[in-house]
Formats: C-alpha cells, sequence, structure tokens
C-alpha cells in the first residue's frame, strides 16, 4: 500500500505540473511544446503503471534529460539554422505589428499643452491642461478635453487649483511612478488624439503606421509609403526597410551565403582551415611530447622516476582557465615576463597576441603546456602493458631501438590510445577556452563582414556570431554550429569504427 500511495503521489503530482503548463503552452500558442508535453506525460504514466513497459522505468530516468540536454537543443538549432532570427529579427510577426501600430508623430503645427494630473481615493486621473499657444485651460471629461469655465463649483483653489471634484493635484514626484500608465492614456482635443511626450507636456499626436492584415501591407501615414514583408522585414518598392524585422525561415539562404558572399566566405573558410590545422598541431604535437616523456619515464633505470612523474603532470592538475589566464599576462607583448626575458637574451620582443602568426604559435604552445600530461599519463600506461618479452625477442633478433619502436612500441601503443587521439583532435576542434582566454579568436582579419579573427576557430567564430555584441546572427551562427556537429558527428563515426578494427588487430595478436 505504501508502493501505491507513492505511486499515487509522484504520479499525480508530476500530471497535475503538466495539466498547468499544458494550458500555458495552449495559450501561448506554442504547439510543439504542448505536443512534446502531452507524449511525455503519456510515456511517463504508461511506464509507471503499465506491467509491460516494467524496463522503461530504468530507462526514463536517463532518457528524460538526454531529451532534454541533447536532443531538444540539436533540433532547436537546426530549426534556428533555417532562419534570420539575430539582430534586428528577433521578434515575432505579430509584435513587429503591434511596435508599428504604437509609433506616432507629431503634425506641423500641433498643439502643445502643459498638464496637471488630480487623482482621487479610488485612483481614478483627470488632467488639467493649458495651450502653450493659446494659454486656454481643458479639462478631461470621459477622455474628450473640454475648455473649462474658472467659475466651476468643482475646483478648489489655494493661489492655483489645488483640487477638482474630489480628486487632489499630484506633484512632479507622485508623477514618476505612474509615468507608465501616464503614456498609456489618449485624449482628444477637437478630435485629434492628444498623448503624454514628456514629463511636463502633453501633444497632439497622430498614428504613424497603419497595418492591412488583409492585403499584409503597412502604410506610413505621414509619408503614404506602402511597405511589404520581404524576408522577415517590411520593405517599400524603392527598397526602404523598416527595422525591427520579424524571424522568418529562409530555407538554405545562411548556408548558401557562406559560400557565395566572398566576404562572409573567405574568412569562415580561412577559420575553418586553421581549426583543423589547430587541432591536428594540438593532438601531434601533445602526443609526440607526451609520448617522448612516457618513454623516458618507463625507463626502469632513470632515477627518482616518481619525483618527474609527479613534477611532469602538475599543468594537467591546475585548473586549465588559470594557467590560461597567467599565460595571457606572461605573453604579454609590454609586460610578459617572456617578452622581457627575450629582450635581456636576444633583445627581441614578439608581438605574441597582436601578430597573426605569434598568436598561432603561441596558441599552439600553450596547448601543448596544458595538453602534454594527459598524452603523457595515457602513453605511460599503455607501455606498461605492452610484454617486454617482445623486446627481448627483438634484441635477440638484432633488431636497433628505432626498429623496435617502429615495429613494436607504436603499433601496440595505437590499439590502446588510438581511438583517445581520434576524441582528443575532435575536443581540440571544439576547444573554446583556449582560443577566447588567451587571444579571444583575434587578431581581426582584415575587411571581413562577420566578427571572424586570425586564431578564430569554428565554435569561437560561432560564439562571437550569436553573442559577440552589436548585429548578432543566431541564424548563421546555429548554421555554422550545425556544420560543426556534422563534422564531430563524422569524427565520432571514424571513431567507433576505428576502434573496432584495431581490437580486431588486437585479437590477432
Amino acid at each position: 500500500m505504501a508502493a501505491i500511495l507513492v505511486k499515487i503521489l509522484f504520479l499525480g503530482g508530476i500530471d497535475a505540473l503538466g495539466v498547468w503548463a499544458g494550458v500555458g503552452l495552449f495559450v501561448a500558442g506554442r504547439w510543439a511544446a504542448l505536443a512534446g508535453l502531452v507524449v511525455g506525460l503519456a510515456v511517463l504514466n504508461f511506464a509507471v503503471l503499465s506491467k509491460k513497459a516494467y524496463p522503461l522505468r530504468y530507462l526514463l530516468p536517463g532518457l528524460i534529460p538526454f531529451c532534454l540536454m541533447v536532443v531538444y537543443p540539436i533540433a532547436s538549432n537546426m530549426a534556428i539554422a533555417f532562419t534570420n532570427l539575430g539582430t534586428g529579427h528577433r521578434l515575432t510577426y505579430e509584435q513587429v505589428i503591434d511596435h508599428f501600430e504604437r509609433q506616432f508623430y507629431f503634425p506641423e503645427g500641433g498643439g502643445r499643452f502643459l498638464y496637471h494630473a488630480f487623482r482621487d481615493v479610488e485612483g481614478n486621473l483627470l488632467f488639467l491642461l493649458t495651450s502653450r499657444e493659446t494659454g486656454e485651460r481643458y479639462l478631461s471629461e470621459g477622455g474628450l478635453l473640454l475648455p473649462i469655465d474658472r467659475e466651476d463649483s468643482r475646483f478648489v483653489y489655494d493661489e492655483e487649483i489645488v483640487q477638482i471634484d474630489g480628486h487632489h493635484r499630484l506633484s512632479r514626484g507622485e508623477l514618476i511612478p505612474i509615468l507608465e500608465q501616464l503614456q498609456e492614456i489618449r485624449l482628444y482635443w477637437n478630435d485629434e488624439p492628444v498623448r503624454l511626450t514628456s514629463i511636463r507636456e502633453f501633444r497632439v499626436s497622430m498614428p504613424r503606421y497603419s497595418y492591412d492584415r488583409e492585403a499584409g501591407m503597412l502604410t506610413d501615414l505621414r509619408t503614404g509609403i506602402i511597405y511589404t514583408p520581404v524576408e522577415g522585414t517590411f520593405t517599400s518598392a524603392a527598397g526602404e526597410r523598416l527595422s525591427p524585422g520579424f524571424a522568418v525561415s529562409i530555407g538554405f539562404q545562411n548556408f548558401r551565403e557562406i559560400i557565395d558572399n566572398p566576404q562572409i566566405a573567405g574568412p569562415f573558410f580561412r577559420v575553418f582551415r586553421w581549426t583543423v590545422l589547430w587541432a591536428l598541431l594540438s593532438v601531434s604535437t601533445t602526443f609526440v611530447l607526451g609520448l617522448g616523456l612516457a618513454m623516458l619515464l618507463n625507463d626502469p633505470n632513470l632515477e627518482m622516476r616518481n619525483f618527474y612523474r609527479t613534477i611532469l603532470i602538475v599543468p594537467y592538475a591546475i585548473p586549465g582557465f588559470i594557467s590560461l589566464l597567467i599565460w595571457a599576462g606572461m605573453l604579454n607583448i609590454d609586460f610578459g615576463i617572456v617578452n622581457r626575458i627575450l629582450q635581456d637574451l636576444f633583445a627581441l620582443r614578439i608581438p605574441w597576441l597582436r601578430d597573426p602568426f605569434w598568436s598561432k604559435v603561441a596558441l599552439v604552445g600553450v596547448n601543448l603546456w596544458l595538453g602534454y600530461a594527459y598524452m603523457l599519463i595515457i602513453c605511460l600506461g599503455a607501455l606498461q602493458s605492452i610484454p617486454q618479452e617482445l623486446y627481448e625477442s627483438a634484441r635477440i633478433d638484432g633488431a636497433g631501438s628505432w626498429q623496435r619502436f617502429r615495429k613494436i612500441t607504436l603499433p601496440l601503443l595505437l590499439i590502446s590510445i588510438a581511438p583517445l587521439l581520434v576524441g582528443s583532435f575532435a575536443f581540440n576542434f571544439n576547444n573554446f577556452n583556449v582560443i577566447f582566454l588567451l587571444t579571444g579568436g583575434g587578431p581581426p582579419i582584415p575587411g571581413a563582414l562577420t566578427p571572424a579573427g586570425s586564431t578564430d576557430i569554428l565554435i569561437s567564430y560561432t560564439y562571437n556570431l550569436a553573442f559577440g555584441g552589436a548585429g548578432v546572427r543566431y541564424g548563421f551562427a546555429a548554421a555554422i554550429s550545425l556544420i560543426i556537429f556534422v563534422i564531430i558527428a563524422t569524427i565520432s563515426a571514424v571513431n567507433f569504427r576505428f576502434t573496432r578494427h584495431l581490437e580486431q588487430m588486437s585479437e590477432g595478436l
């Protein structure tokens, strides 16, 4: 009974939250999210209540986070990649229409009024307006501005009018908290709308735009120009575009722009080439240094091996972001210790983080410092698993040290660590931290239409597009991240295939 009661309470609570969320999604018109919620609740209830779905109870705790944290972001990113979402195109169509319908302009020669606001105990407002041009006074009644009679019995004077029909005059300080409410008020004077334009003044203001929902046209009432939506932007026949626009599907335009637009294609493929080269250099340099040190530490005749092992893994033990920030300071062209040493010894000052070439050299060098310890650990473990009898047999056959390394050590080593090398390549392909914290992707590429830097890799380039300040393009950034996803997925597939191949090789040894 206790188990049944817990099950009922658990499902009841989850279903109640689901119904509450479903009502909100229904009201908001979020049909895709609502469908996902309904399917998820149905699967959860089926898994808990049905005996046939007993194994599903143990899968759901992993499947639900997987769908929320992996499947949904991928699906959402794929949807955004085919839109123009970004600066100037973040709103929905209805939000943009509402924005333009709220715009107004001041007609030439329109009336201007000083005002005083009055409020009763129930919060109702009255307005006493004084024309700047004629000095005539008007009182708001039922949304209309009517001339006042100075002898009106509703007015209470103390040098000036301080009360009108139970409404007390508000000071400037009392007006500030209700400014937002005042800005929504529309009064009419001679059939012309009057609205608040500053803390001190009302003015005659006319609607700027009129939208025809049947024709889908937006008309500028001041100039008479007609605008129609073109790829998420209201555009006139002369090509004049209004801002803001709205997010719409644009098909493969973001992907075509990577190829067709020279100002985008040039920097993009330059970034792509450096990304591949960066990943290759990162893996190869750390592997070579890590393997070399591992072979030295694997020598039983080396004294103080444990001390050297401890010292050499220090870079791996220190948090990477701390090391990167320290290195950024050490490589400072003017005050960094590296340039100070070079200046004292060789009279050199290298622009480590300002010149494209030297920035790349600095990145590879710093990443070597950060990554060699990992390769050292895995290579040392793999070397210790190789039977010593193989080396003894090779020595008897007359094999030299290079032959033993090439014929025995390297092939057997790759069986164990080749998948890790492929995984390391995929990791460095998206190694955002090193790029962002050391160089920030800079120095910039001259003439690039997008925020591309000489040391940017695809992931940092995508970050700058999405969050790099003014002019961000979420749709274009999502398209590039989708390309990255395909590349990493391909690398992972190759990794799995290569792993199986190596396993078959090891079974034959």
